[in-house]
């Protein structure tokens, strides 16, 4: 069986969530549950005509309405949509020097895809992962720990919450959840800023069965 197209979207613009760096790592974690194409261009996203689904590890969510209007339109058409740590970060800019600018309110159009938003995190440690519903997504994935930087974020009352953090100085946030968007499926994963976190075996068995998820609307 032939494996879903993806585009995997990301920049190169911040040490951080480089996709030079990281990228290997997300397609390592995907494996063969995707045949991917890399790509810092944003105006890929104007046109994803061949692609299956968008794996989205872009951190600055600042997009042209054509780009805007390519991945929402895509997805609402019925691509997959599966969203990796920094795309939930729909609030901040570049400052230019290689840092951000936590500033702005959501993209509301990105916002509702995503169904849910970064609000903040505290340094990077290790903290548990519980799965608390069974779904396709979380199908053979056991409760794990992992080193990585903890989300703070907000949800929609109406995504499906697959798994929450369980960190000691931290409330229950969600760390995996799943939406319909349109003809289609989206799912957000929150971990992915360390190199560990997308080695971690169970992270791997997720985000592979988020995959088959996504584009089997």
């Amino acid at each position: 069986m032939t494996p879903p197209s993806a585009l995997v979207v990301g920049e190169t613009r911040f040490p951080f969530h480089d996709l030079d760096n990281m990228g290997p790592h997300v397609e390592a974690a995907l494996g063969d549950a995707a045949d991917v194409t890399r790509s810092t261009e944003r105006d890929d996203l104007v046109s994803l005509s061949g692609y299956d689904l968008v794996v989205d590890y872009l951190t600055d969510s600042t997009l042209t309405g054509p780009q805007r209007a390519g991945l929402t339109d895509f997805v609402a058409r019925g691509g997959g949509y599966l969203g990796i740590h920094c795309a939930a970060d729909l609030t901040s800019v570049g400052d230019g020097d290689g840092g951000l600018d936590h500033r702005r309110e959501p993209v509301p159009e990105l916002r509702e895809l995503v169904g849910g938003h970064f609000l903040d995190h505290p340094q990077q440690s290790t903290f548990g992962v519980e799965i608390v519903d069974a779904h396709p997504v979380t199908e053979g994935v056991d409760s794990f720990d992992v080193f990585d930087e903890p989300y703070e974020v907000e949800v929609d009352d109406d995504v499906c919450v697959l798994a929450r953090m369980d960190h000691p100085d931290l409330p229950a946030y969600p760390v995996v959840w799943t939406r319909p968007y349109g003809d289609s499926r989206v799912c957000y994963a929150s971990l992915g800023h360390t190199e560990e976190a997308f080695a971690h075996d169970e992270y791997r068995k997720l985000l592979r069965n988020a995959v088959g998820w996504v584009v089997d609307a």
